[in-house]
């Protein structure tokens, strides 16, 4: 009866069957290692102590920033420069901007420094005006942001002396100096000036480090495969049984194999001829 499983038909639906349900089973599994990989970070960044609770480094030997170095203090030393403000940024509930200044450190290239957060819109507003001549600073070491981070403005389009994302990518385009791939936040904001107190900005976790949105994506894909794969499996079962049924009732005689070969009923009308004498050449009944 399962004979037709070799047919040529049935070996292109067998062969897929074989091949997705392993590649499904192989896609979940995955899936499920990045979410368990993304739980482990997790719960090592809350066996680690506060980063900003460590003793201060300086800047060069914090570099590159990775999940052990963010949120460290890092100490560099230099000359404030050029001053960006950067909008949409939200802090306790509410809306405000980043006061950014460029740090030109003696090396050459620039350590960008947020010295606080202001209510408010950034057009138009007046700020504390950086320090001046050479200072040193100690802030939570943050990396770059991209265009996932939390409140960052890729769009662009934004007025002059405003940027929407803190980048190095970003920031050289606009300073004619080099800039470290890597920012820093002061613990306490500087005070005064003609633009009020500002408030410190808190350093934020590095990226993949906790349970956010993306690791219970992974989880809800892991689920999606498994469940993907369990439809392949019901679909082709469910095949199968439909075409051994009509196997079936074809040796039972219930369903004719050919159905143009099927017997004529008897009580039906026989069709009518239309060269009998009851019509004319054009096969139209006489009257």
């Amino acid at each position: 009866m399962y004979r037709f499983l070799l047919t040529p038909r049935w070996w292109g639906i067998n062969l897929f069957v074989v091949l997705a349900i392993p590649f499904c089973v192989f896609m979940g599994t995955w899936q499920l290692g990045r979410f368990e990989d993304r739980v482990q970070s997790h719960e090592q960044a809350e066996k680690q102590p506060d980063p900003s609770t460590r003793a201060a480094k300086p800047l060069d030997e914090l570099l590159p920033v990775d999940k052990v170095t963010s949120g460290r203090p890092a100490v560099a030393t230099g000359t404030y420069a050029d001053q960006f403000l950067v909008p949409g940024r939200e802090l306790d509930d509410r809306q405000g901007f980043y006061v950014l200044n460029m740090l030109r450190t003696d090396s050459g290239k620039a350590l960008p420094v947020v010295r606080g957060w202001l209510p408010g819109s950034a057009t138009g507003a007046r700020v504390p005006a950086a320090p001046e001549g050479e200072v040193t600073v100690t802030g939570d070491l943050q990396a770059s942001e991209n265009s996932r981070s939390d409140g960052v403005n890729a769009r662009g389009g934004l007025p002059g002396g405003q940027v929407g994302m803190i980048s190095a990518a970003t920031l050289v385009n606009l300073v004619p100096y080099d800039v470290y791939d890597a920012w820093v936040t002061l613990p306490e904001a500087e005070a005064g000036g003609t633009g009020g107190a500002m408030k410190p900005v808190p350093a934020a976790a590095p990226e993949g480090s906790g349970l956010d949105l993306k690791a219970f994506q992974n989880l809800g894909y892991t689920g999606e495969w498994f469940v993907f794969a369990g439809f392949v499996l019901f679909m082709w079962f469910r095949l199968v049984r439909r075409e051994a049924e009509a196997l079936r009732d074809i040796e039972l005689g219930l369903v004719p194999e050919d159905p143009a070969a099927a017997p004529e009923d008897p009580a039906a009308p026989a069709p009518e001829d239309p060269a009998s004498p009851d019509r004319d050449v054009a096969g139209t009944p006489v009257r």
